[in-house]
């Protein structure tokens, strides 16, 4: 499967860089190659509502299990959710400051809007917000593709089974098997991607010229600078304050497992290794077997800060940017939707998707917009991802007091260098958790 998405990657590659050509040398013809980006578009919306509804009742239930083994499952739980939001934070403020689709004016959404909220005469009330958050019925949410609808739905569900206790597990088994069949069919939309890259970029680029393009750059170029800057800034300080461990010294004694993160876009197929030499740093097995599974669904600061980065792109591009007020919503519904939105290709495409469906759904059209750079972003995503689940272990072990310094520093100073014998598949393949058996491809 590896092998194929490469396939994939290069695909996408090739069809962003023909859709650039096509928008120059015929303008006229990108503008009419458009519906392949609004068709492949479409296809993903299809997908965000079982996608949301599976994710957040197997987040929940997650969240269960991993606080029932007491103080490491809670302080990790709450240390994700902390981060998280602190790395939704720094990608809204650093899309503000750059603004990176200022001056495209793609499309005339704002006005469209404008007249949109003209016909219902003026802003709803919150008693009226309210109402459209709740669902006719319990499955109308999923047919009539109401985002918040299968949020409501969707944490209802979760927190019930929560409260069934054992008798609710082979409910949650049953959502996880749906969920895998969900990803398989975003897995085969996603085939259709350099398509949609292609009709997108094409038409992009036929109506703006070369501003589009200076815009895709300051987009990636603006979010590779922001994840280092989390991961510099935010992880750097945090982890020599806790455990007074140089963040450097910890990155370097993971360099392979970057590397291999770098050949697979996919933090996930770093994930045996990253156990493994976890436990051989010196934090206890039990923190590892819980820290880092739990912390591979819910400690994805790369995607969160992509999600909010990408959101403010194309609500900028298409001339329809957001309100503050809309912004901190964002971050709230991102906040709960970003838990599980990796593993699977096109996970992250979706949750963007839900984000806009949810707050402004005359913007989803724009996610097109991100097709053909985003396996670019890809993976700085995931290397911020690995990079912060592996600051985070380190923390938790800190914490509750099972984390040896001592054999820390001898690790990181090269005097108990990591035995590439010890790491056996049999082994790795119990402590995996069940997103680990997904397609191993971008995060």
């Amino acid at each position: 499967m590896r092998d194929r998405t490469r396939y994939l990657y290069l695909a996408v590659i090739l069809a962003a860089v023909a859709g650039v050509v096509v928008g120059f040398v015929a303008p006229e013809v990108g503008k009419e190659l458009k519906p392949l980006g609004t068709a492949f578009v479409a296809l993903i919306k299809m997908m965000i509502s079982p996608i949301i509804f599976c994710t957040i009742v197997l987040g929940v239930g997650s969240v269960s299990q991993a606080a029932k083994v007491g103080k490491v499952g809670g302080l990790a739980i709450g240390y994700f959710l902390l981060m998280s939001t602190v790395a939704l934070g720094i990608g809204l403020v650093v899309g503000n400051i750059l603004d990176p689709g200022a001056g495209l004016q793609l499309t005339d959404v704002a006005k469209q809007a404008a007249e949109a909220e003209a016909a219902k005469g003026g802003e709803a009330s919150t008693v009226d917000f309210l109402l459209g958050v709740i669902p006719t019925t319990l499955v109308s949410a999923f047919t009539e593709g109401q985002v918040l609808q299968t949020l409501l739905v969707a944490l209802l569900v979760g927190f019930a089974l929560q409260a069934m206790g054992a008798k609710g597990a082979p409910i949650l088994r049953g959502v996880e098997h749906v969920q895998r069949l969900v990803f398989r069919v975003l897995a085969m939309i996603m085939w259709a991607a350099p398509v949609g890259a292609f009709g997108a970029i094409a038409a992009v680029v036929g109506s703006t010229g070369i501003k589009a393009l200076q815009s895709l750059a300051v987009i990636m170029v603006g979010f590779y600078a922001t994840c280092l800057l989390f991961v510099a800034v935010v992880l750097g300080p945090l982890l020599w304050a806790v455990a007074r461990i140089n963040l450097w010294s910890l990155l370097r004694y993971l360099g392979r497992e970057f590397l291999l993160i770098l050949s697979t876009s996919s933090s996930e197929s770093a994930l045996p290794r990253l156990i493994a030499k976890m436990e051989h740093l010196g934090v206890s097995r039990p923190v590892v077997g819980i820290t880092v599974p739990t912390g591979y669904s819910f400690n994805l600061d790369g995607t969160a800060i992509y999600l909010t980065m990408a959101t403010l792109f194309v609500a900028t591009a298409t001339g329809a940017p957001l309100t503050i007020g809309e912004q901190v919503s964002l971050l709230l519904f991102m906040i709960i939707a970003s838990k599980g939105a990796a593993g699977v290709t096109g996970a992250g495409l979706a949750t963007l998707a839900g984000g806009l469906q949810s707050h402004r759904p005359d913007l989803v059209d724009g996610v097109g917009l991100i097709v053909g750079i985003d396996r670019f972003m890809s993976e700085a995503r995931a290397l911020t991802n690995f990079a912060g689940n592996a600051v985070a272990t380190v923390l938790i072990g800190t914490w509750t007091g099972e984390f040896d310094k001592e054999r820390a520093g001898e690790v990181l100073a090269g005097r108990a260098p990591f035995d590439e014998a010890t790491l056996l598949d049999d082994e790795v393949e119990q402590k995996q958790p069940p997103a680990a058996e997904r397609e191993m491809t971008a995060v």
